[in-house]
């Protein structure tokens, strides 16, 4: 059985210094598990995708289940996973919620993972 992560605020993006900035803190270090334990499913990963490259900038729960051939109930579970880990950002339109990629997010994790991605 998986070692299970201890339950903590991580909607805030992640700020460290990078991983070859030299030894993390344990405390560091456990921010950075908890967002990648988030972005671990491959399901997920593909709704992270799919929101970046959305031309209408955000998408519904039936939009993206639809997309991925999954029940709108699995999506849903998946964005509250991805919104907990503060990597997606959702608003009630009429009788629907848009969810769209949390950029500054998402930065903030490439940024700990390899400061030169994104220069």
């Amino acid at each position: 059985m998986p070692k299970t992560l201890p339950t903590i605020d991580i909607s805030a993006p992640v700020c460290c210094a990078p991983l070859a900035a030299g030894p993390m803190s344990d405390d560091d270090a456990l921010q950075v598990a908890l967002r990648l334990k988030a972005l671990a499913d491959p399901a997920r990963v593909k709704i992270i995708s799919l929101l970046f490259s959305s031309s209408a900038g955000a998408e519904n729960s039936g939009e993206l289940a639809a997309a991925l051939g999954l029940s709108e109930s699995t999506v849903s579970h998946h964005l509250a996973q991805l919104r907990r880990a503060g990597f997606v950002e959702s608003d009630r339109r009429g009788m629907h919620v848009y969810h769209r990629p949390a950029r500054d997010a998402i930065g903030a994790l490439y940024a700990v993972l390899d400061p030169n991605c994104c220069r």
